[in-house]
Order: structure tokens, then sequence, then C-alpha cells
């Protein structure tokens, strides 16, 4: 399949309009053909518009069809093999086994949302019959269940080119949900989004689905992501990225005049809590698994663990001597884009300019988008009131907080949304420090107890949020099968006729379906 730079109009292509752009090989800084170009006004109008005529008519092509066009992109993704490989190798310097598996759970996760989408439980159906006869008031007939909200666009992750990105979580769940979908893709890795942006094109026509079901447009700056998110007929989005950019689509989305769901996961550093039961064992493990998971696709995963709180003392110290020696050691790594270096950089020369900090280790970095691990730390009173040193830093750097044990939970109390948090503790651990498990929970969207925040299993109770500044709306998930339910809502019919309800609602219902109906639970036959 040709990488030809066009952007992909449900089943029409167009060349672009706007200024031109190409995809850079992180390792080289070398440009890779083609050029594409930002889609014009005129195009974002174009895909908005074929979204919104396809709804609701691909909700009503059911359930069957869009499990169906789900596990067709998967076999299409496979089908590209090495080419997508290759092409996504050269635009984010992944290295290939990271990209098979990536590829892996892209498909994972499709196949597994065209399960939820055949059982139909995510459509929550709930029927309450009617009492003609009941005094003073009769009792209505009341059924209610999710519908999708309508349009979807979907922004590209840097840091995850298939999975989070044009066919990733977002995208899948949305289709599932029955939501159009307008992709745009990250600028980064343009080339990749188009090949699997025409897998989703070609499936969607095979299946005879109206066209609109999905759209690709590419765009280098800020306009093009705007104006999606402006437009009239957007219901939703999703977003992965910065805190700057998700602030950003979340306020413009805020301004109009009918404002929408902005679910973006922007940013978290992951705390680790290593408390004194656990801390006073042997450490081996736990500094090898620390360094893997630091420098792990050298730090651009968003539970990067990029904040350690230790109790201080010697063990602690010997803690952080021992990790700083492992990553001293640990090979140069380069970073999804020059320009993603140069703010790791940046980050890291803020946070090491900062009273009381300690650099325990930091080499330079060779070449554009070369880095290197680094190991800092600072005294808990200084952590406390410097807000600088909450913030995240998007690659393979870690702040250790050195506290005295009775402000461990001062320090958990003191940050801010997370999406993961991890506990290192004994049982006594536990007992010493009740309250401090309790404070972490109002702040994470996933609790650890041991292992490594890096690594997010895809399965039905996986959750991927948090409370701002994680995510925008810390009642959802980005990862999972609970994400169907950003793209849905619920809707009720009093007192219609059985054959003009849903057939899901009706009195005789597709089997294997489970209802709530009259208060019980119940499969229908």
């Amino acid at each position: 399949m040709t990488v030809a730079g066009t952007h992909l109009l449900g089943m029409m292509t167009g060349a672009g309009e706007g200024p031109g752009f190409t995809a850079i090989d992180p390792r080289t800084g070398g440009a890779l053909p083609p050029t594409f170009h930002d889609a014009s006004p005129a195009q974002v109008e174009q895909a908005m518009a074929l979204a919104g005529g396809a709804h609701p008519e691909f909700e009503l092509a059911g359930r069957e069809r869009r499990a169906r066009l789900l596990e067709a992109v998967a076999a299409g993704i496979e089908a590209l093999g090495e080419e997508l490989i290759q092409r996504a190798g050269a635009e984010t310097a992944l290295p290939v086994a990271r990209l098979e598996s990536e590829r892996g759970r892209t498909v994972a996760q499709l196949r597994l949302f065209a399960t939820v989408v055949r059982a139909g439980d995510y459509l929550d159906l709930r029927i309450d019959h009617g009492n003609p006869a009941r005094t003073p008031v009769p009792k209505p007939d009341v059924r209610s269940m999710r519908r999708a909200l309508g349009p979807v666009v979907v922004f590209g992750a840097s840091n995850f080119p298939l999975a989070f990105s044009v066919a990733g979580g977002d995208t899948a769940s949305a289709l599932a949900a029955g939501c159009p979908v307008v992709v745009k893709a990250h600028p980064s890795h343009p080339g990749t989004s188009e090949l699997v942006g025409r897998v989703i094109v070609t499936a969607v026509q095979n299946l005879g689905l109206p066209d609109g079901t999905f759209s690709l447009l590419q765009g280098q700056g800020t306009a093009v992501g705007r104006a999606l998110v402006e437009h009239p007929l957007t219901r939703a989005v999703g977003f992965t990225g910065s805190l700057a950019g998700g602030r950003a689509l979340f306020d413009a989305a805020g301004r109009r005049l009918e404002p929408i769901p902005v679910y973006a996961e922007m940013g978290s550093v992951n705390p680790v809590f290593v408390l004194p039961g656990r801390l006073a064992a042997d450490l081996e493990d736990l500094v090898s698994g620390l360094a893997n998971s630091i420098t792990l696709g050298v730090g651009q995963f968003c539970t990067n663990p990029g904040l350690i709180v230790l109790p201080a003392g010697p063990r602690a110290d010997t803690l952080v001597g021992a990790l700083a020696q492992r990553l001293g050691q640990t090979t140069e790594g380069t970073m999804l884009s020059p320009g993603i270096r140069a703010r790791y950089q940046q980050g890291l020369d803020a946070v090491t300019g900062r009273p009381g900090v300690t650099v325990a280790a930091r080499r330079p970095a060779i070449g554009a988008a070369g880095a290197a691990a680094a190991l800092v730390t600072v005294p808990a009173a200084a952590f406390l009131r410097d807000p600088v040193l909450h913030q995240e830093i998007f690659g393979p750097a870690t702040v250790v907080v050195l506290t005295p044990p009775d402000e461990l939970e001062a320090v958990a109390r003191a940050l801010h949304g997370q999406l993961t948090a991890t506990l290192y503790a004994t049982p006594q651990d536990l007992t010493t420090f009740p309250r401090l498990q309790s404070i972490l929970e109002q702040r994470v969207g996933r609790l650890l107890y041991g292992g490594f925040p890096t690594g997010v299993e895809v399965c039905h109770a996986m959750v991927h949020g948090g409370p701002y500044p994680a995510t925008t709306d810390a009642s959802s998930t980005s990862v999972g099968t609970a994400a169907i339910d950003r793209f849905t809502r619920p809707l009720c019919w009093q007192n219609f006729p059985d054959d003009q309800l849903p057939e899901e609602l009706r009195d005789r219902a597709p089997a294997g379906l489970r209802r709530r109906v009259d208060g019980e639970w119940r499969t229908t036959e």
C-alpha cells in the first residue's frame, strides 16, 4: 500500500491545500516522503458533513455489522505486515519489537470491542412495565438504553502511533458505540496514520456502511484540530497528549454555543511510594524494576514513574545510589522527535535549577533527538512548596522526594490528579500508615500494590484515567471496555408501541441480552 500524502474524506481522498510538511526520521533528522498538507477549512467541513450524514445510519446498521467492522480493521492492520512496522519505525524511532507488541495490542482491543458490541451489556437496557390501573396516577411504561452520541473527533497520540492513534482505543470505542469518527492524525507519523486509515476506509466500504463513517485529516499546526473541535456537528473529542494541548481543546469545546465533552488524557507523574518496611528489605529487584520502568520507551509512556517518595534515611540513600548507578549505565535512547527531546531537556533543566534539588544522575545527550536518563532528589519540604517539582517531565527522568516518615501522607495530599500511584509496602506498613491508601485513591485512576505503573492491560476492569490534570474527566477511562461509555448517552422511551422501540427494548428482544426488567436483571431467551 503506497503512502500518498492524502486526506481520507469518507471514501474519497484529497491532497490538502494548506502548508506542506513531511515526517522526520528522529534518528537522522532527515525528511521522509511524501509531502503532506494541512487540511483546508473546506476539507474539515466536508469530513464533518459526511460524519454528520452517517449518523444515525451507522448506529442503526446494527451491532453485528459494527462488530464485523472492528474485526475487519484488525485483520487489515495485520495484513499490512512489515510495511506498517517499517514506516512506523522510521517516523518514531521506536524499535521493531515495541511496534510489533503495540500492533498486537491494537488489534486485540479492536477484537475485544467487537465482543462487547455483540454482547450488548454496554447498552444498559432497562424496562419498567406500565400499570394503567395504578391509582391515583397510572404508571407509565418506561424503557431506556444507551445510544451513540454522534460524530467523534479523535486526536492521534505522538507516543503510540498505533494503539492510541488512528485505529486506537478512542476510535475503537467510538465505532463500537455507533459513532462516526474523524481522526486528526499526529504530524509526527502521518504516513503510519494514512496506512491504517486506508484499512478502515476499505473495511467500511466492504461492509456497505455509510460514507462518512470514518475520515482522516492531516495537519501540522493547531488550526485543523481546533476547527474540528469547534465544528457544530462534533459531539465528543478523544485526545491523548500534553496538558497544554488537552487543555486548549477542552477550553475550545467549552466556548462553543453547544459545549461538548472532551476526554483528554494529558499528563501524570505516577508517584511510587516505598514505605519503611519494604525499604528495609532487599532492594535489588526494586532498583532493577524502577530503572527499567523509568527508561522504558525512553521514558515516553504516560505511566512513566516520574516521582518516587522515600522515607529519608540510610536505606533511602542506598536505594538512590543504586538507582543512580543503574540509570547512569543505561544506553541513550532516541526520542520520538527533536521537539519532544527539546521539551524534555527544558523540563529537566527547570527542575535541576530549583532550590533544594540535587542531581544524582544525568548524562549529556547526543544527537537531535537523543536522551539520557536522569535522577534528582529533593527534601519533602522543598517539594511541598515548589509547584515546578510537581510537573511531569516527559522522558526518562524521575524526581525522588526524601521525606520524614510522618510526612508521607502530607506529600500524598499535595499531589495533583494522576493516572496511577504505586505502593511498595509490607502489610505492617499499611497498618502504620492507615490513611495513605485512602488519600491516593482520591487522586488516581489506578492504584498498584507492588509492580510498576508502565504497562496498561487492555481488559474489562482496566481504568486508564484519573482526576485533573491527568485527564479532563475522572469519571471515564480511555483503556478497557468501559471506554465505550464515553461516546454514548442514556435515552428513554415512554409508552411507545412495542414495534416502534429499538429491538433491544422490545418484549421479544434478541436472545442473550442482559436487561433490568422491573428491577430484576434477566437475560433474554
